[in-house]
């Protein structure tokens, strides 16, 4: 897709002098489209929404700002997703005030519940769904987990067949043994034994 997308962009005519890449979520598909694009002029911006497995912060907010002059430059701003299009917009809002002489927008895919439309586009998503890329499957499913743990104390076998019912998520055994590990070592969630079974549920604070 991210091929798809530079095509898109190359064939409007659109040279940038410089991409921007949103992180966390844009940092892979801002590599990509560069590299399709046959251009090495990528930097970042960090900005942070959406935490693991659709929790959302309740607004968007810049963490790590630019560190280069993009005075009177022409940039592309690049990101996985439009959901909300509070990101996209605080980000141009963002680069405006950096005196970027043009800007356009791009993404793989476009929610059309969006309140901000890109200039490119890879995909448009018609139905709302939360999507989980490959570079974000690990961290999503551990926030699927941890919300699902919330309900009550589970054991893997459970908790693999919530992830599939709610949200159509296959996961192996030993996959999601590591995330309940991981949370575990995070202090987020413990494990516990009912009835010599063993369960997992949200850490007692």
């Amino acid at each position: 897709m991210s091929r798809l997308l530079a095509r898109k962009i190359k064939a409007s005519g659109y040279k940038p002098d410089l991409i921007i890449a949103i992180g966390r979520g844009g940092y892979v598909p801002g590599r990509l489209v560069s590299d399709f694009l046959l251009f090495s002029d990528l930097t970042s911006i960090k900005v942070e929404h959406y935490l693991r497995g659709a929790e959302m912060k309740a607004e968007a907010r810049i963490r790590f700002p630019l560190s280069v002059d993009i005075s009177g430059k022409k940039v592309l701003i690049v990101d996985d997703v439009t959901d909300t299009g509070d990101t996209l917009k605080l980000s141009i809002g963002y680069v405006q005030s950096l005196n970027a002489s043009e800007i356009r927008t791009a993404v793989l895919q476009h929610k059309t519940c969006s309140s901000f439309v890109p200039d490119f586009y890879g995909q448009k998503i018609i139905r709302w769904r939360w999507i989980i890329y490959p570079w974000a499957r690990y961290e999503d499913l551990a926030g699927f987990t941890k919300r699902i743990l919330e309900d009550g104390a589970l054991d893997v076998s459970r908790i693999i067949y919530e992830l599939k019912d709610r949200h159509g998520l296959e996961v192996g055994e030993k996959e999601i043994l590591e995330i309940l590990h991981d949370l575990a070592e995070r202090k987020e969630i413990e494990k516990t034994e009912v009835d010599n079974l063993v369960k997992w549920q949200v850490r007692m604070k």
